[in-house]
């Protein structure tokens, strides 16, 4: 299939989705500071103050990203390929009382100059991406000298949560494809410093516990949105198993079996 036809197909799935999005319903903060959002605490952690920072949203879906950052002071522009995630995203700041710009953006090439941002992230993106190399290349491109470029994707190696994919085919695109953990090579080939972390190990625990003890349809509700609306239920057991996931992550070779990568880069 091409590279066209696979943006089309995401395309439209993501228009489809922006349609049904309740933007009353999303607590922005939580998607950066809950207990279950390690990722971007992570992130968050390197990144040090934003006020003022002229920050990229790439792949910027319903807008929470942007409308965070923007809430500390970064000058935003969520930018998607799908127009209606553009329009939430428009919609969800207004709702939050902070201005953001809204563009739609092929990640592998992206219309802006060279040297043109601060910051440049990108949540859950790259591996909607045929090409995720050549977005890093472009994340590189459009960064100032000493900016950052921050992803956070998950992983293809841990065989639970490639079961979850397989059954889980309603809430996701058939042309998605979870990242090898050798990116990061690739990125530290391309950018002068590169810091990286692995999420869920012990803590996928909780997905299985949705599955098979809550009964929760994967079809019918995203279990990575779950996580994040029900993080003050699920604090005690994920604070428990995230303690073993530091244990585990010490291991050779165990963080590649981690469901998410976390990655910041600096050019």
């Amino acid at each position: 299939m091409t590279q066209d036809k696979i943006l089309q197909k995401e395309q439209q799935f993501h228009d489809q989705w922006a349609a049904v999005i309740d933007v009353d319903g999303i607590c922005v903060a939580d998607y950066f500071e809950a207990c279950t959002a390690p990722e971007n605490r992570f992130i968050l952690s390197q990144l040090g103050a934003l006020d003022g920072k002229y920050l990229l949203d790439l792949g910027c879906g319903a807008g929470e990203n942007s409308v965070y950052f923007a809430t500390k002071g970064a000058r935003c522009v969520a930018a998607d390929y799908s127009p209606g995630m553009v329009d939430v995203a428009l919609k969800l700041a207004a709702a939050n009382q902070v201005e953001v710009e809204g563009r739609v953006v092929n990640a592998m090439a992206i219309d802006f100059p060279d040297n043109t941002f601060d910051i440049v992230y990108a949540s859950n993106l790259l591996h909607h991406i045929p090409d995720p190399r050549l977005a890093i290349q472009e994340m590189h491109r459009i960064l100032k000298p000493g900016g950052k470029a921050c992803f956070w994707d998950p992983l293809k190696h841990n065989p639970v949560i490639n079961v979850y994919r397989r059954i889980a085919t309603k809430v996701r695109t058939e042309d998605e494809t979870p990242l090898d953990i050798n990116l990061v090579n690739f990125v530290q080939s391309r950018f002068a410093e590169t810091y990286y972390d692995t999420f869920w190990l012990a803590s996928l625990w909780i997905f299985l516990r949705f599955y098979l003890i809550e009964k929760v349809n994967p079809n019918e509700e995203r279990y990575w949105k779950k996580i994040i609306l029900e993080h003050e239920r699920l604090k005690p057991s994920y604070e428990r198993l995230e303690t073993l996931d530091r244990a585990l992550k010490a291991l050779p070779f165990t963080k590649r079996f981690a469901w998410n990568l976390a990655v910041v880069a600096t050019k």
